[in-house]
């Protein structure tokens, strides 16, 4: 298969409506406790971050099962898909039990540690205690979401994406402020209302597949075996992308805490820019993601040659749509900065920041999309590595700038340049070099 541009579209928009939905989904927490109190939206903020830290050990898994399977589908060997899919939700389905656990045990003492506010740390737990309970739900759903970006079809992670959407935003009214007869339950009620979200968004995942799905063709029929090798297998790919993934979420959540320090009112802000500049960032993980699979479908059908090709378009797409949109947010800061809060005054100080933020895009897209690519070969753990060099130099940055210059808020939000400006560097010089030559999957 040649990926034109157009099919490149093809593939990469209901991943990002997707993305774009499931964001709008913490835009909508967001937004509701923004009209309950700056402490209950910095505690959100803190315990969502801390939710997807975790969650990121299930996406790196998933990132391994798609490159798989992606490589499966373009060799047309698609009845060994099934078998690596049950592997992957059962192995994560007992992973999830067990992050569970060990956060009810350890999270209060290391929150405790590292959260100066005695009213954001209790808020905080509040909302965690409920929320961490989606794991259950959120871990067999990376692997579903991998099985159809792993086949390129991608158009029911739009489906999925409404019903989450949907569920969490008349929960959230309802739960929040008590509407209707149910309970008052403020932060813990966003947090509820996003994990029955879940729930039904992989229940709808399941039903999905039983009714449109060739269960035959891609081997969901044969006898269910629990295979040590093929757990080994996605292991060897996913556990970079693991680490990988894990990793860079917590610096983001470093960050938060360096910020939180500045006071509450600067937690507050960032949070709201957090959900502000994730729309452009959906854009680059879309596009990257789709890179990621079409690179694993050209190796398997033998067209290594088209890999560099495809990752070039592919960063022209992103560069297009990331300053497209770029440019409508500067436009109207004001105006969806508002959507998460009516608090003029905060608007009026984060402004600064706000304008900032979207300077990071510039530099961000060649090294996120050229690492997908990386990881997309099977070199998921050279992957690792030229990330781990980037962010150390992001963290030794935020380090210096936050907590020992303690600097203007708009100026700790362009710490991510030295992370982006890096990273594109690494990876551009790897691929230059020849070092991207297809891993044995």
């Amino acid at each position: 298969m040649q990926y034109s541009y157009r099919k490149i579209l093809e593939i990469s928009l209901p991943i990002l409506l997707g993305m774009i939905i499931h964001q709008m989904v913490g835009m909508t927490d967001t937004a509701f406790l923004g009209r309950v109190g700056a402490i209950e939206l910095g505690a959100s903020a803190l315990a969502g971050v801390f939710y997807i830290m975790v969650f990121m050990l299930a996406a790196g898994f998933g990132i391994g099962v798609q490159i798989i399977i992606s490589r499966r589908n373009g060799e047309k060997n698609f009845e060994k898909i099934g078998g690596v899919v049950y592997q992957g939700i059962s192995f994560l389905f007992i992973a999830a039990i067990v992050i569970i656990a060990a956060t009810f045990l350890f999270s209060p003492y290391i929150l405790k540690q590292i959260i100066s506010s005695d009213e954001v740390f209790r808020e905080t737990l509040v909302y965690l205690d409920v929320r961490i309970y989606g794991l259950l739900f959120a871990f067999p759903m990376v692997i579903f979401r991998s099985f159809f970006i792993g086949i390129t079809q991608t158009k029911v992670l739009t489906y999925n994406a409404f019903i989450i959407l949907g569920i969490n935003i008349v929960l959230d009214y309802l739960l929040i402020f008590g509407k209707f007869g149910f309970p008052e339950m403020g932060i813990a009620g966003a947090a509820l209302a996003s994990v029955i979200a879940e729930c039904s968004a992989t229940v709808f995942f399941v039903i999905y597949i039983l009714l449109n799905i060739d269960l035959k063709k891609y081997g969901f029929l044969n006898f269910i075996v629990y295979k040590i090798t093929i757990l080994k297998q996605i292991l060897r790919l996913s556990v970079w992308t693991m680490l990988q993934y894990f990793i860079s979420m917590a610096t983001w959540f470093l960050f938060l805490i360096a910020i939180e320090n500045l006071g509450e009112e600067s937690l507050a802000i960032s949070n709201i820019l957090r959900n502000v500049s994730s729309f452009p960032f959906m854009i680059v993980a879309a596009l990257g993601a789709t890179a990621n699979t079409i690179t694993g479908n050209l190796i398997g059908e033998g067209l290594d040659s088209e890999v560099k090709k495809s990752s070039l378009r592919v960063v022209k797409l992103t560069y297009i749509a990331v300053l497209g949109l770029s440019v409508i947010m500067l436009a109207f800061p004001q105006t969806i900065c508002r959507i998460y809060t009516d608090d003029l005054e905060l608007i009026k100080k984060g402004l600064a920041a706000y304008y900032a933020s979207f300077t990071t895009y510039i530099t961000l897209v060649p090294g996120m999309i050229l690492l997908s690519v990386i990881s997309g070969t099977g070199k998921t753990k050279e992957a690792m590595y030229l990330e781990m060099v980037s962010l150390i130099a992001y963290t030794l940055n935020v380090w210096y700038v936050v907590i020992y210059l303690r600097a203007d808020l708009y100026i700790c939000w362009t710490c991510e340049h030295s992370y982006n400006i890096l990273l594109s560097i690494l990876t551009y010089v790897y691929l230059k070099r020849n070092k991207w030559c297809c891993q044995i999957v």
